[in-house]
């Protein structure tokens, strides 16, 4: 019985046995899923944190404002400047029952909204209607960091992602090709990582101003350097290997050696290295934040959060808010990268065990 259990372990992908040790890794494994789910999550944003309403039943007539956008206040007969107040729409419709209704998000407050619409307030610290109070100009704080939240992570993984390809493609072909076009590229490569770039980086969004995939072209400037040397190192080590000259003795085109066959060899350190990646790519966002050159106001940040909180930091919410997100997101992320470190231990499972 042994044997048979012994066999069928060993007849198991060495990327399932992988996954499956991940997942007795219990503090990566929850914070992975912990992970995601908020993350999906957040993506319908719009329709759980938003001041605009869901549904307005008006004189029969149906209206979707948090998916046509602005509504004028005029549309509903409200004595207001600009759109729509819904919130307090919905207390007139149930003032008045004269069967007009609002469906408003179960959080109704939009990270962008401040003093200047009805009932905010500055400074107010957490209740039940601000369940992390409001900031210097009355805007509601859980919205800003749950917006933050979304734009934090897909910054990290789309920087992550891009430096990925970059490296793997610049980096493979140093180490496959070597000789004279390795050499050429080491230099620009070594000239390249010694510009002081976050000085670079500053000038840049000073002069320019800054947007999120503007940032992310300017970081990609600087992050992909890292790659480049990794894949360099890890073609160069797997092309003197015999399945690499099997292949090319087959008629098989460099192209398709590179990235068919070394490619999936060179995995491990890929996938090990890419929750750091992520943890680098949101302390870069909240750095160029706080320091005032990165997306500009008023769009939700952690690195301007934490820079406000600071400057009111008698205001004890708007730093704890800022600071706690930061801290449980990156233990999350650094979770799943122990995990997938030792999951993808070559020590524990490789091609030859």
């Amino acid at each position: 019985m042994s044997e048979v259990i012994q066999g069928s372990h060993l007849n198991q992908s060495i990327l399932k046995r992988r996954w499956e040790k991940f997942k007795t890794l219990k503090r990566g494994y929850y914070s992975l899923i912990l992970l995601l789910c908020v993350y999906g999550i957040s993506f319908f944003l719009p329709l759980l944190i938003n001041n605009r309403a869901l549904i307005v039943k008006y004189n029969s007539e149906y209206y979707f404002p948090v998916f046509s956008g602005y509504v004028s206040g005029k549309t509903f007969n409200q004595d207001v400047p600009g759109e729509a107040r819904y919130r307090k729409l919905k207390q007139e419709f149930i003032k008045n029952n004269n069967g007009n209704w609002v469906l408003l998000p179960p959080y109704p407050y939009s990270p962008f909204e401040d003093i200047t619409f009805e009932g905010n307030k500055m400074y107010e610290p957490p209740s039940r209607v601000h369940w992390m109070g409001t900031d210097n100009t009355g805007r509601d704080v859980f919205a800003r960091l749950c917006y933050a939240f979304n734009i934090s992570i897909s910054f990290a993984l789309l920087l992550t992602i891009i430096n990925y390809i970059i490296g793997i493609f610049i980096g493979g072909a140093m180490g496959y090709f070597g000789g004279k076009f390795d050499l050429i590229f080491q230099r620009l490569v070594e000239i390249w990582s010694n510009l002081p770039m976050l000085f670079v980086i500053i000038i840049l969004s000073s002069i320019i101003k800054p947007s999120f995939y503007l940032l992310i072209g300017i970081y990609t400037l600087v992050n992909w350097i890292s790659m480049t040397y990794l894949m360099r190192a890890e073609f160069y080590r797997e092309k003197s290997k015999a399945y690499v000259a099997a292949a090319l003795s087959m008629g098989q085109s460099e192209f398709k050696v590179m990235f068919k066959h070394i490619l999936p060899n060179s995995l491990v350190p890929i996938i090990t290295y890419f929750p750091f990646a992520v943890v680098a790519g949101i302390s870069a966002l909240v750095g160029l934040d706080f320091l005032g050159f990165g997306l500009a106001p008023p769009t939700p940040s952690w690195g301007q959060m934490l820079d406000v909180g600071l400057q009111n930091i008698r205001k004890w919410w708007m730093v704890f808010a800022p600071v706690s997100a930061q801290f449980l997101t990156l233990l999350c992320i650094v979770f799943i990268g122990e995990g997938v470190r030792e999951a993808f231990d070559p020590k524990v499972y490789s091609r030859l065990r």
